[in-house]
């Protein structure tokens, strides 16, 4: 691939690829402080759960460091503590997106040990800060070998000569690179299938349209662009073989957090006998909630609806609901793709014995 989705320079200065700006403008905005990166989350600068995870220990390593310059900082203590309060600042970017809490959750564990091992003085605190450097880095690393090992379960999944249809952006876009849903495919392209890729445009926000369309079209993956109100029609005169999907948060008994328009791509896929895949790390499954009942759906600011692009097309004072996400229960699911193999219903059970439970 060409680009990069997401890095952390030498200079520790983050470096995003500014996906709000795609497909017209390929720019990478520079973030310098924790709030830049918070706000990078928050205004989808960068999405998609796992590369929000990662931008969160990115961020969360600015956080600490900028910590180090703060007098009333004198130990370990008052570290922890203003430190936390930047954790907890932090996970309210974007709370749906689990990815998000499991980054942040890592970070802060690291702290606490890291506490309990290293001296009371600056010199500890120093320590403190370049361990979670070096553990955000690793967050980044493994990211996209968990993706790649994801792409290669996920392939045996699709046969040579398939159409796929997808949603949003599951892509190298929605992670630190290669993709969960787009990573399946992009796996099955290199065994020399070919594959076709159907692409919702996912409205309101386009991430079909604008991202997985251009990043498709960048590796020379075959992609076709559709409305999303065609995909029943598509599926129904046999034109797509397959559905994958991404996940924000997947709960312990396999019901699927993922962008607003999943749920009803999956009821046209069962009603046609077409199987539904989602691809997602086991970071992304939420093994301590229930069901999809428990999933908080972020609301968005009601001009992404009633505009585009800045022009709007719902008359003025027009009411409108933004949801960002919806929740597919498990039984429209046909398995869940994650970098230790595919798991199959029963989801309770799989999801348990994945994670040893």
């Amino acid at each position: 691939m060409a680009f990069y989705t997401l890095k952390l320079r030498d200079d520790d200065v983050v470096e995003m690829l500014d996906q709000r700006k795609l497909p017209l403008e390929i720019i990478y905005v520079e973030l310098k402080t924790y709030k830049e990166v918070y706000d990078a989350i928050k205004d989808m600068i960068v999405r998609g759960a796992p590369a929000i995870g990662v931008s969160a220990a990115f961020g969360l390593y600015l956080g600490a460091k900028s910590l180090l310059d703060l007098p009333e900082v004198n130990g370990y203590e008052t570290f922890k503590k203003k430190f936390f309060d930047i954790a907890d600042f932090m996970f309210s970017a974007r709370p749906t997106a689990v990815n998000l809490g499991w980054a942040i959750g890592r970070i802060k564990e690291l702290v606490e040990t890291e506490g309990k091992n290293v001296a009371q003085n600056n010199a500890g605190l120093k320590k403190i800060v370049s361990r979670i450097r070096v553990e955000s880095i690793k967050i980044y690393d493994e990211d996209i070998e968990i993706n790649k090992n994801m792409g290669r379960y996920g392939a045996s999944l699709l046969k040579d000569g398939f159409n796929v249809l997808t949603h949003c952006n599951a892509g190298a876009l929605a992670t630190a690179g290669y993709g969960t849903a787009l990573g399946v495919i992009r796996a099955a392209v290199s065994e020399n299938k070919k594959i076709s890729v159907i692409s919702d445009e996912t409205r309101p926000f386009l991430q079909g349209a604008r991202l997985t369309t251009w990043e498709l079209m960048e590796d020379g993956i075959p992609v076709t662009l559709i409305a999303d109100n065609s995909a029943g029609l598509l599926m129904r005169k046999g034109k797509i073989d397959a559905v994958i999907v991404g996940a924000d948060r997947i709960a312990s008994n396999g019901d699927v957090a993922n962008k607003i328009g999943t749920y009803q791509v999956a009821v046209l896929a069962k009603e046609n006998n077409i199987p539904f895949y989602v691809a997602a790390p086991l970071s992304t499954i939420d093994i301590n909630l229930e069901s999809g009942d428990g999933i908080p759906i972020e609301e968005r600011d009601i001009n992404e609806v009633v505009m585009v692009f800045g022009k709007r097309i719902a008359p003025e004072n027009a009411k409108a609901l933004n949801y960002a996400f919806d929740v597919t229960p498990n039984r429209y699911v046909s398995a869940i793709i994650t970098e230790k193999g595919i798991l199959y219903p029963d989801y309770k059970k799989s999801i348990a014995d994945v994670f040893g439970k």
